[in-house]
């Protein structure tokens, strides 16, 4: 399959090595990290990083500064901290923007809670404004809740029909019926990587013959932005969404970013103080963009860390992040199939970095998955285990839920080897 597009640089560079950049050092990283440098008072192998991913010092820095030297509320007080606050609030709008080549930060940036509300946003906004019965949405059956439930209760809410691409034997979009699947559809929404098979979508066909159909294209970036460096404007899409907290950034902070023009032309999704510009008791102004979809006291010291995240993300640099990513994937399923062959399935492509994340979703044998992790935390492992908010997936997949243990920057062979070791003793309790 081709190489995922809007990947800028060595998309597919199989490791550090490979592809002349520098190789990364997890240990030295582990130490810009608290929790996994001893704060939790022993060893800890975090591979839980798809669900959240841990803070470096840096980020919990710049968000305490903020507490300590500068809180106060954004876009109304004329006095200077509360001038500062609005700066480092507005500064990390931009710094994200440029984050994934958005053309027009200041005004294409959209901030909410997570890529959850992001995409309600869209549903809400544009889908209320746009879709009527009869129209089309194009889904896929890998994608996470996030990007099903809100088009499924705008089904119920307008009578939408909604199509599926499926899933592939080699866990890919099956994208032969793409033409017939897009004709007449308003909306193609999916995700750019799975949360639970590290399957790498190849959006470049399907944003082609979406829009060849006059359709538009959402992005669920999540399990995307923070492994690989993204180019809206390559990828072609018109709404990419991604979230805070699975990048190094605090909880409570997500972004939208869509085509300014579209942004322009949609509804305010909230209510309330900051989104107007008037108010009178027959009716309101809605403000500018993007602070019309913003309601309220946005979460402030969570923007400057996700700013603060984004700076530590292009110091070590995401095409090294990549290449690390890949290799330890690879290492991790070559270990994988050696000590268990045939007992432990894997659920998810093979490891060519182009079409493969560092999710790695597995069944060993017939043990729970919930056992399998529970035994894992007694040896200080933290996997997941459960539907991973994919349960139309989990049904294709023909089981009940898959332990999960996915990969970061800050993770390394010995973490894989601990894993390895810790199902081993799993298998030896379950014998």
């Amino acid at each position: 399959m081709a190489q995922l597009t809007g990947l800028r640089s060595d998309a597919g560079a199989p490791s550090g090595a490979d592809s002349g950049l520098s190789p990364l050092d997890p240990l030295a990283l582990k130490a810009d990290f608290p929790l996994l440098s001893g704060g939790t008072g022993g060893p800890l192998v975090y591979l839980d990083s798809a669900a959240s991913s841990q803070r470096p010092q840096a980020v919990l820095d710049a968000m305490d500064d903020y507490y300590v030297t500068t809180h106060a509320n954004v876009h109304r007080g004329v006095y200077a901290i509360a001038e500062e606050a609005t700066r480092r609030f507005e500064e990390a709008r931009s710094t994200v923007g440029r984050f994934i080549g958005a053309p027009n930060p200041e005004r294409e940036i959209v901030f909410a809670k997570n890529v959850t509300e992001g995409i309600n946003l869209v549903a809400h906004s544009w889908g209320r404004k746009n879709l009527r019965s009869g129209d089309v949405v194009v889904l896929s059956e890998i994608e996470h809740h996030a990007n099903l439930v809100p088009w499924l209760m705008l089904a119920e809410e307008r009578g939408i029909e909604l199509r599926y691409l499926r899933l592939g034997a080699d866990y890919q979009l099956d994208l032969s019926n793409l033409e017939r699947l897009v004709d007449g559809a308003r909306l193609v929404s999916l995700t750019c990587a799975s949360n639970v098979l590290g399957t790498v979508v190849d959006l470049a066909p399907v944003v082609r013959a979406a829009h060849a159909a006059g359709a538009l294209v959402l992005a669920d970036g999540a399990q995307l932005a923070p492994h690989r460096r993204v180019d809206v404007a390559a990828l072609g899409v018109d709404f990419f969404g991604f979230t805070g907290h699975k990048m190094l950034g605090p909880t409570g902070i997500g972004v939208l970013w869509a085509r300014e023009e579209l942004l322009e032309s949609m509804p305010p999704f909230l209510g309330g103080g900051e989104m107007i510009r008037d108010v009178r008791l027959d009716g309101f102004t809605p403000n500018e963009i993007p602070w019309r979809f913003e309601a309220g006291t946005p979460p402030i010291a969570e923007a400057v860390g996700l700013g603060e995240a984004v700076r530590y993300l292009e110091a070590v640099g995401l095409e090294r992040i990549q290449a690390h990513e890949a290799s330890l994937t690879q290492y991790a399923l070559e270990r994988l199939a050696e000590r268990f062959a045939t007992r432990l399935t894997v659920f998810g492509p093979g490891p060519d970095p182009a079409t493969r994340s560092g999710v790695i979703s597995f069944a060993l044998g017939d043990v729970h998955p919930h056992d399998v992790a529970q035994v894992l935390d007694e040896r200080g492992i933290c996997v997941r285990a459960g539907h991973h908010c994919a349960k139309p997936l989990m049904r294709c997949l023909g089981v009940g839920a898959t332990t999960r243990a996915s990969l970061y920057l800050y993770n390394d062979e010995s973490d894989v080897d601990a894993l390895i070791e810790g199902l081993g003793a799993v298998e030896e309790l379950f014998a």
